[in-house]
C-alpha cells in the first residue's frame, strides 16, 4: 500500500495536468504491451486491442527503451517529464538529465534515495547511467521511432478521452470539492482524510509536504505511479475514466472550426446542431445549458436525442453526469 500523506496547504495545491503527456505514456504504452498481464489492474478494452494491434511488434520497435522497463513495473523517473506535456521537448528534456540523476533514477550502482532501480541492467544501461552521448544518441532514437509507430497514430484517441476525463474531475471538484475529487479518482483507492491509499505490492508512506499534487491522467496505465520530486508537487499518474463503452474505435478530436454547424440544421435542427457542436468540449448537463443558453430541461432533452442516435455517450461517475461526443460525433462534425 502507497500512502500520500496531505496537509492542509496540499489540499489547496492539488492540480490538473492540462493534457496527456506523451512521454510518459509511451513508456506507460511499452510496459502494457511487453507485460499485458493484469498484475498491475485491468487494461481498458481499447488498450487491449491496441496491444493486440502490435502483433507482438513491440519490443522490436522500441530497441533499448525496452531495457528500461522492468518486469516489476518499475519506470525511471527521468522518462517521466510530468510538466512537459509535447512529445519532443519531454524527450528532449530526458536526453539533457545529468548523469548523476540518471544514476539515481536506473538504481545503478544502487543509491540511496530513489524511487526504485533496474532489475538486471546490462551493458547499455551501465553507460546511459554513466552520461555516455552513444547511449543517449541511442535511447533518443529508440524512443522516438517507437512514439511514432505505436503510440503517435492513437494520439487523438488519448487526446480526446484525456479531455473527457479532466472535465469529469474538475466537475467532481466542483461538486463535492477534494473529497469528491479524491473519492473518485478510482474504484480501488481509498481517501480517508488526510490520507490518501493507493495499492501495491510495496508499502510507502509519502509525505507530501506542503508542495501539493499534480493529478496526470494516463490512458495507458493500469493502476498509480507516483513521482516524489522534492522541490516540486509529486506526481500522481492515474488511469483515466474509461468511456469505452461502445468498443468501438478511435474518437477524434476536434477540427479547429468554428463550431457553426449550419449544414446540420436542416437534419437535426438549428438548437440540437449547435448542442452537438457545443459538445466537442465535452460538458455536464448543467454546463450545456449555459453554454447553448437553453433551460436545463431542454439540454437534456437534447441529449438524449443525440445519445439515442449515436452521437453523444453519457458518463455517470457519482453525482457527476458528462456528455461527450461518440466517433459517429466527430464524423458528422467534421463534414460540417
Amino acid at each position: 500500500m502507497i500512502r500520500l500523506h496531505f496537509t492542509a496547504a496540499d489540499l489547496r495545491q492539488i492540480t490538473l495536468a492540462p493534457a496527456a503527456n506523451a512521454l510518459s505514456e509511451t513508456a506507460l504504452s511499452l510496459r502494457l504491451s511487453l507485460r499485458p498481464g493484469e498484475r498491475w489492474g485491468r487494461p481498458r478494452p481499447a488498450a487491449r486491442r491496441w496491444h493486440h494491434s502490435l502483433h507482438g511488434a513491440a519490443r522490436a520497435r522500441a530497441g533499448v527503451l525496452a531495457e528500461l522497463v522492468t518486469e516489476d513495473g518499475y519506470i525511471p523517473d527521468f522518462l517521466l517529464q510530468p510538466s512537459l506535456d509535447d512529445f519532443a521537448e519531454a524527450l528532449e528534456a530526458a536526453a539533457s538529465t545529468p548523469a548523476e540523476q540518471l544514476a539515481l533514477d536506473l538504481g545503478i550502482p544502487e543509491v540511496r534515495g530513489g524511487n526504485g532501480r533496474l532489475s538486471r541492467p546490462g551493458p547499455w544501461a551501465r553507460e546511459l547511467a554513466q552520461g555516455s552521448p552513444s547511449a543517449t544518441r541511442t535511447l533518443v532514437a529508440d524512443t522516438r521511432r517507437y512514439f511514432h509507430t505505436s503510440v503517435e497514430p492513437l494520439w487523438p484517441r488519448i487526446s480526446s478521452d484525456t479531455l473527457t476525463d479532466r472535465a469529469l474531475r474538475a466537475e467532481m471538484l466542483l461538486r463535492g470539492g477534494v473529497d469528491a475529487l479524491l473519492t473518485t479518482l478510482s474504484t480501488t483507492w481509498r481517501w480517508q482524510a488526510p490520507t490518501l491509499h493507493l495499492p501495491s505490492a510495496s508499502a510507502y508512506d509519502i509525505p507530501l509536504c506542503g508542495r501539493g499534487l499534480l493529478l496526470v491522467p494516463s490512458w495507458f496505465a493500469t493502476g498509480p505511479l507516483v513521482m516524489y520530486r522534492p522541490q516540486a508537487a509529486t506526481v500522481l499518474v492515474y488511469p483515466l475514466h474509461d468511456n469505452d463503452s461502445t468498443g468501438t474505435g478511435t474518437a477524434g478530436g476536434t477540427d479547429g472550426r468554428d463550431g457553426r454547424p449550419e449544414a446540420l440544421a436542416a437534419l437535426l435542427g438549428r438548437t440540437r446542431a449547435h448542442v452537438l457542436a457545443l459538445l466537442r468540449t465535452p460538458a455536464t448537463t448543467t454546463a450545456l445549458a449555459e453554454r447553448a443558453a437553453i433551460s436545463l430541461p431542454a439540454a437534456s432533452r437534447h441529449t438524449h436525442v443525440l445519445r439515442d442516435a449515436g452521437l453523444v455517450d453519457t458518463t455517470r461517475t457519482g453525482v457527476a453526469v458528462l456528455h461527450t461526443l461518440t466517433p459517429l460525433g466527430h464524423t458528422l462534425l467534421a463534414g460540417t
